[in-house]
């Protein structure tokens, strides 16, 4: 591997509890809100996430479905996914929430795309636009809907 870098996050705080800031996110219903990739279209109701080994399915802009499938879960604080197309194999990029309540009422969000894994050379691009301008917009748009 180069010198790339293939991990990539952006963080802030936000003025909500951790546990309203997650319900958000493991939620996929709710994701296409507060994308900042506005790569998401929309998701069935009813897939909100659990557990390590969920999946949940979501349509993205482009016309494509994505299997996503939970392999990081800790209940308000963390949660991290791979997306792979329905039925087919993780390509190996990683999208990850961390959360770290503050007090009461502010919590910490941290956002990271993580492609050092990816190994179909096709996705290279899409994944080299996924800067952390884009991630701190999905922080930013996840942190009105929570402030709002």
């Amino acid at each position: 591997m180069s010198d790339e870098t293939r991990v990539v996050c952006a963080s802030r705080v936000v003025a909500a509890p951790a546990q309203e800031i997650f319900e958000l996110i493991a939620d996929p219903s709710r994701q296409p809100e507060w994308d900042g990739n506005d790569n998401l279209s929309s998701a069935d109701q009813g897939q909100r996430v659990h557990a390590v080994g969920d999946t949940f399915v979501m349509h993205n802009t482009g016309g494509n479905v994505r299997e996503n499938h939970v392999v990081e879960f800790e209940e308000g604080r963390l949660i991290a996914w791979k997306p792979a197309p329905v039925g087919g194999a993780q390509p190996g990029h990683l999208w990850r929430w961390e959360l770290e309540p503050l007090d009461d009422g502010t919590t910490r969000v941290t956002h990271t795309y993580d492609w050092s894994a990816l190994t179909d050379p096709k996705r290279f691009e899409r994944a080299r636009s996924t800067t952390s301008d884009k991630l701190l917009a999905s922080v930013d748009r996840l942190a009105a809907l929570a402030e709002g």
